[in-house]
């Protein structure tokens, strides 16, 4: 058990944050629905209902869609542009191991076996994560898209409308709004480790550079 945490305690322990998290938001969500519920002169909903309900897939999903366009925008933006001084920039001036072509190492014993054979498994192993973190992002997306049109379909039947599609749904100026509010604080959040990585430190960090390295140095 102690070699397992070790090794892999940062995955656990992110895991376990988030299943208490999403547990949290879930038991939360339910009593304050089922307040406006009895405020409304309705049954309280039951938890697993409620769950399944748009409000909720709405919320998760809204969310993950913007953490995991952060990602894969991240991962990208790295792999072409630079920060002088950022722990989180490649060394502008100097060669990095992550540029160099796996071509090269086709005949290393323990290269993964996509570098070995090359071709398009090897075009797509090169660029897999993001490409993974894309399609993270559509999916989240697609979810919050179809979540938001049922919770707003529920709205509009208690005021006696008919319900909303989809598509109608993502057209509309409420679905950007919720997209767009989560975006820009990705997008500050990324920004803002990047420049104050450059003076401020945390050490035992891998997300800082050594705290006695020269401001103008980058970490990694």
């Amino acid at each position: 058990m102690r070699s397992l945490w070790r090794n892999n305690g940062l995955s656990i322990a992110l895991l376990i944050l988030f299943v208490a998290s999403i547990g949290g938001q879930a038991l939360a969500g339910h009593r304050t629905e089922n307040e406006d519920r009895r405020n409304h002169g309705q049954a309280p909903e039951p938890l697993l209902a409620y769950v399944r309900g748009g409000q909720f897939v709405e919320a998760v999903f809204e969310n993950w869609e913007s953490e995991f366009l952060q990602m894969a925008i991240y991962v990208m933006l790295t792999a072409w542009l630079f920060q002088r001084g950022s722990a989180e920039s490649k060394d502008p001036d100097a060669p990095a191991p992550q540029d160099e072509d796996p071509r090269n190492h086709r005949e290393d014993p323990d290269t993964p076996l996509a570098v070995r054979r090359g071709g398009w498994r090897l075009v797509l192993y090169e660029n897999s994560l993001a490409l993974a973190f894309g399609a993270l992002f559509v999916s989240s997306l697609t979810l919050h898209a179809v979540g938001g049109a049922r919770a707003l379909s529920e709205e509009r039947l208690l005021h006696g409308e008919p319900a909303i599609g989809v598509l109608d749904y993502v057209r509309s100026s409420r679905f950007w709004f919720e997209s767009l509010q989560n975006w820009q604080s990705e997008f500050l959040a990324v920004f803002t480790i990047v420049v104050l990585s450059i003076v401020l430190r945390q050490r035992g960090s891998a997300q800082s550079k050594p705290v006695h390295a020269p401001h103008r140095e980058t970490g990694k």
